[in-house]
């Protein structure tokens, strides 16, 4: 089925250049008495054209599996920053991300899709959020056990490419098995593990087409969420 058949008729026409204003604004002027001077140009220039995004691209990721979260209030990340950790204590995000992931799973434990939009980039992938040691253990022990079938998982995913790369830190003391198969070395120190669209120019956002580009990534990265998910399954199950 053609991508473009599977998404929503939706008032997506592209992101506008006032979102990415709007982000170096907030910025230069990152307070309270700011952001609710200019609350409604949030609403109508971030959060707005981010919903309708979600609604867009919302049939692409149910077919990607029928239990990802496709609300737009529960896939966009809350403008105001939580604080309470970290030494950053400016109170707004000077960018916006989105996340679709299983309904109702908490996101230190999930497999996700993102998208963020700042105004140096616009990315998207597919991966975990920061490390997730038992689903990643998972996936080592497939790569020893099953390795025909995780190089399966790359081959069906045109995995590695020049555009969606593997991201993430490794372990620096963990051995690799000498008999793991080359493609499948990067994959198997991962201490973290993510894989990423980067280098799109921020102009691109400001297109309709940018919808299309992302669905066709992550729908092309279907054969590696299903490998993901199945790890965290089992992750979570130990």
């Amino acid at each position: 089925m053609a991508i473009r058949k599977m998404m929503k008729l939706s008032s997506f026409t592209g992101f506008p250049e006032e979102m990415i204003r709007f982000f170096l604004a907030l910025r230069l002027h990152n307070d309270h008495v700011f952001f609710m001077a200019h609350e409604a140009e949030y609403k109508q220039y971030v959060k707005a054209p981010l919903y309708a995004f979600i609604d867009a691209i919302a049939p692409a990721m149910l077919s990607i599996a029928n239990d990802i979260e496709v609300r737009p209030a529960k896939c966009l990340a809350r403008i105001r920053r939580d604080t309470r950790f970290t030494k950053d204590k400016s109170p707004y995000r000077d960018h916006m991300w989105l996340l679709f992931r299983r309904s109702g799973e908490p996101r230190e434990a999930s497999v996700m899709y993102w998208f963020e939009i700042s105004p140096e980039a616009v990315e998207w992938g597919l991966g975990f959020w920061g490390d997730n040691r038992p689903a990643l253990d998972a996936l080592r022990r497939r790569i020893v056990h099953q390795p025909g079938a995780v190089s399966g998982v790359l081959d069906g995913c045109r995995l590695p490419s020049a555009d969606l790369a593997l991201y993430g830190e490794s372990y620096k003391r963990m051995q690799v098995p000498a008999a793991i198969p080359e493609e499948l070395q990067p994959y198997y120190s991962r201490k973290s593990l993510y894989i990423k669209r980067s280098g799109v120019p921020l102009s691109r956002a400001y297109q309709p087409d940018i919808l299309d580009l992302a669905s066709a990534d992550m729908i092309r990265l279907k054969p590696m969420y299903e490998l993901l998910r199945a790890c965290a399954d089992e992750g979570m199950s130990e």
